[in-house]
């Protein structure tokens, strides 16, 4: 299911929902544990998984980024930096599984947001294909989603 964008002044707000089959627990684990972690987002590394901790991105070419954890309460919530904005993943247990709640906080719409926004979207996907024991087409994914994503953008900016 596609985010759904809510702007309240000059922020916007992204929020992803997925139920998931498996528990808190397992969900927890993939956010939050690196060799989880980089199997659906290689360039992610928790450093310190605390609030006001710290996860490392990888840029690929030899430097890193530091991404303060804004907030952080086990098993429930992990919100780090992301540039400008702010990722927060919220976790709930429902009565087959977990509630996943990603929240991406935005300063403003660039031409990247949609990049951005489908490669959350593809992320995941490929977390629930990961617990799923099943595979995903990541770039086909994204390439379909980008779409999607772009033309959310322009109708929500006109």
């Amino acid at each position: 299911m596609i985010a759904t964008i809510q702007k309240e002044k000059d922020i916007y707000a992204a929020r992803y929902e997925r139920k998931l089959h498996h528990s808190v627990e397992e969900v927890w684990a993939m956010l939050t544990e690196n060799d989880k972690l980089q199997q659906w987002f290689i360039e992610l590394q928790v450093v310190d998984l605390r609030q006001g901790g710290l996860i490392k991105f990888d840029m690929q070419d030899g430097t890193f980024i530091d991404m303060q954890i804004l907030d952080y309460e086990p098993l429930k919530t992990l919100a780090f930096e992301w540039d400008k904005d702010i990722a927060r993943f919220e976790l709930s247990s429902v009565s087959d599984g977990c509630q996943l709640t990603f929240i991406e906080t935005m300063t403003s719409i660039t031409e990247h947001t949609a990049r951005d926004l489908a490669g959350w979207h593809v992320c995941l996907d490929v977390i629930e294909a990961l617990l799923d024991d099943r595979s995903i087409a990541r770039k086909e994914e994204w390439e379909v989603w980008y779409v999607k994503y772009k033309e959310l953008l322009d109708r929500l900016v006109k």
